[in-house]
């Protein structure tokens, strides 16, 4: 199976850097020039906003997934392909995962280190065996990267928690990143979340 949809997860601050937020537009116009679908969290403001703008200005097809407490203050984006509203955060976190086929994580806040850190932990766990990509914009991930080796140093993580991720730098690097971690294989031990 080809990876046709890929997750994003990142940050919703307007405040963020114009660098990173110009690289989540970029990525989303990668994607969609790629015929990929983008799957995201379904908001307007930050790099979310902007990697789903990039996808739609390419004619590109974008699922968002949102929250009902999320959706009900409006921080929504009005012009996805499909904007599906579920019940919880947990719920969301798991919708993402089921409908997509790899995962991207930009620099974002504590929401886009929760995700990261699940599907980091879903995938040890054998729950998934999809690719992950972390892009290091700047040096913004390196802290998180010492921690996960420190950790595995500890022996508090086997050390193939190494191999779970993709590290790059930047956006033009994601989909070939993402490719070649699908095209080595990941053998899944369990069949379902």
């Amino acid at each position: 199976m080809e990876i046709s949809s890929i997750c994003v997860y990142c940050g919703s601050s307007s405040r963020a850097a114009p660098a990173f937020l110009e690289a989540a537009e970029h990525l989303g116009r990668l994607i969609a020039e790629s015929g990929r679908h983008l799957v995201y969290g379904g908001g307007r403001l930050g790099l979310m906003g902007r990697v789903a703008d990039g996808a739609l200005q390419e004619g590109g097809t974008v699922v968002g997934i949102i929250p009902e407490h999320l959706h009900k203050v409006e921080v929504q984006h009005d012009g996805l392909t499909e904007l599906l509203v579920v019940d919880s955060m947990h719920s969301r976190k798991a919708e993402m995962v089921r409908v997509s086929d790899g995962f991207c994580v930009l620099p974002g806040g504590i929401g886009t280190l929760d995700e990261l850190i699940e599907i980091l932990s879903w995938r040890q766990l054998g729950l998934h065996g999809k690719p992950i990509v972390v892009v290091d914009l700047d040096g913004y991930f390196t802290p998180l990267r010492q921690l996960l080796e420190h950790v595995v140093t500890e022996n508090f993580a086997h050390e193939a928690l190494r191999g779970y991720v993709e590290w790059v730098t930047s956006v033009d690097e994601v989909l070939p990143a993402l490719d070649r971690a699908h095209s080595a294989g990941i053998e899944v031990r369990l069949d379902k979340i």
